[in-house]
This record gives structure tokens, sequence and C-alpha cells, in this order.
């Protein structure tokens, strides 16, 4: 498979994705939120509140519409080009499944259990806006806010829409005064918040092997071009046989294991091999570094960098101290 069409593929795949995500949290939101009454975070939520004081249900997609398209103004800039389409087809078809399938529901599919609905429809939420978010999609709305957040800062996807949708939720008690509704947007809130939090981390967690075996040339080689992951070569000593060996050390998705443990099966059964959780991976291949700036530091390693540049340059020259001054 060529670059560009692997690239296609994935693209593709993306948008399969959002498109069965946005379909299931329509599900979770039509059939388990939206008939308790309870008004949830995001736009959707604000949708919703406008739902309830006019009586129309295609309310709900038009009002997220509408401030999605502010939104993507400002995102084009921030996030990139590619998640600002993915999230207007994501937005696109949230705001047309939140108004064709409510009506589809008279009541809640589990009659007067309003705390299990509210679960269930948060958890199959989240679990869809977790799909969104790692295939580098948005439904729009906070997703938007929280996309811009993250590109800049530490704080995490969750975590940023769980402040926005704290403040949505609250004022919705100024408008129909039912704390009980309030009380369940809140656990709508933070069983969401734990799910987007739960997919995207389980997606990005990462993990180390540390491999011995005799056949390390071909294990190395296989995870290079099948495993498709680098891989470092330490010399060590076996203390008990008092011989030098050849120790592998290789970073890797924690979806990506798998892959590595079948590699060393197949080439070595008898490798010894460990792995473990690894907090945080940044560089090539894996998280970007997301923190501000030192500008004294910054200053101050630039200065030590040109001092290196003109000292190798001296060197190479052949000069002596007192012809480089």
């Amino acid at each position: 498979m060529t670059f560009s069409r692997k690239k296609l593929w994935m693209s593709s795949r993306d948008y399969i994705m959002i498109t069965l995500a946005v379909l299931i949290y329509g599900f979770g939101f039509s059939a388990f939120i939206l008939p308790e009454k309870v008004v949830i975070g995001g736009v959707t939520g604000i949708g919703t509140i406008v739902y309830f004081l006019t009586g129309n249900p295609y309310m709900i997609g038009l009002t997220q519409y509408a401030i999605n398209l502010t939104l993507l103004a400002i995102a084009w800039k921030v996030v990139g080009h590619a998640f600002v389409y993915k999230t207007l087809y994501g937005a696109t078809a949230i705001s047309i499944v939140v108004t064709l399938l409510p009506p589809l529901f008279d009541g809640p599919l589990v009659p007067d259990q309003p705390f299990m609905c509210v679960c269930i429809g948060s958890v199959l939420s989240g679990l869809a806006l977790g799909i969104v978010f790692i295939h580098n999609g948005s439904t729009g709305g906070t997703d938007i806010v929280a996309a811009i957040v993250a590109k800049k800062t530490n704080v995490t996807v969750g975590r940023t829409m769980l402040y926005v949708d704290f403040a949505i939720i609250s004022s919705s008690y100024l408008f129909f005064h039912n704390i009980t509704t309030v009380v369940y947007g809140f656990i709508v809130l933070f069983i969401i918040t734990y799910m987007v939090d739960l997919m995207i981390n389980t997606n990005r967690q990462a993990v180390q092997f540390i491999i011995i075996s005799k056949r390390w040339e071909k294990i190395a080689t296989a995870v290079n071009k099948y495993g498709r992951r680098g891989v470092t070569v330490i010399d060590g000593m076996g203390w008990y046989t008092k011989r030098p060996i050849k120790i592998l050390l290789i970073v890797s998705r924690k979806i990506e294991s798998v892959t590595i443990f079948r590699i060393v099966k197949d080439v070595d059964p008898n490798a010894f091999i460990t792995q473990a959780n690894v907090n945080g991976v940044y560089g090539e291949g894996f998280d970007p570094i997301k923190l501000k700036a030192d500008e004294e530091l910054s200053k101050k390693l630039g200065e030590e960098a040109k001092l290196e540049v003109v000292e190798e340059m001296v060197i190479e020259a052949g000069l002596t101290d007192g012809q480089a001054k």
C-alpha cells in the first residue's frame, strides 16, 4: 500500500468511526437522557434548554449548529484544518442525529428508573465522544474549546469540558428551578468526563519493553519492520554466565503491545521479556511536550549553542586559541 493510499484509508477510517460514534451519542442522549428532561453540558445542553423553553425539538440541532460554526472559525487557526473538517462533519452529523432521533422515543427505554437511564446514557455518550477524539475529530461545542486548550496546555480534554459544562448545567436551574434534574445533569457530566479521559488515556498509554534474546537482531528488525517502532540496543552482561548480552529497549503504545509480544514469540519463544507501564512518553512518534518556554533559559541555551558552533568551526579550521581571538 502506497503512502497516499494508506493516508486516504486512515482518513476514511476516521470518518467511519466518527459516524459510528455520533450514532452512539445520539442514541444515548435521545433514548436515555433527554426523556428524563436532564440538561447536559456543551452546546447540546444549550440546545436542550432552548428546546424545553420553546417546545420545538428542531431547536436542539439548530442551536448546536449555529454555535459550532462560530467556534470552528476560531479553531481553524489554532487546531488545524484537518480537525476543523472532521469537526464540521461531526457537528453536522450530530445536529442531524439529535434532531431526528428524539421524536422516535416517547419516553426512556427504562421506565421509572431515571438514575439508571442517566448512567446508561452517560456511559454511551462518553464512549462516543472518546472515540471521536481518538480519531482526531469533534462533535463541536465544548469539544472544540477542549481541543484548543489541550493543544496549548497540559490540561486534559475531559477536565476542560468539565469546567465549561459545569457552568452550562448550573445555568439550567435559572430556567426550570428543578434541583433534581440539575443533580442528574452533574452525574451525566462526571460520567462523560471519566469515560472521555478513560478512552483517550487508554489509547495514549505507553509501555516499555526490555527484551533479552540470543536472536536479538531478528527481533529488532521485525519490530522495526512490522511493529513500526524504534529499538535501542544496549550492551549488557549476564552475571551468572559472565557473558556479554544484548538488551533491547522498546517503547510503544499499549495497544501495540500485542504486536510486540507476537513478534518476540514468533522469533524466539524462550526470550526474556519484561513490560512496564510508562507515565509519559514525549517526542517523535509520541506526544509533543506541551510546556511554555522559559525565555531566560531559552536565551542562555541559545548563547551556549552559538558558542559550541563557533568552537566547532575553530576546531575544523585548525586554528589556535590566539588565532581564533
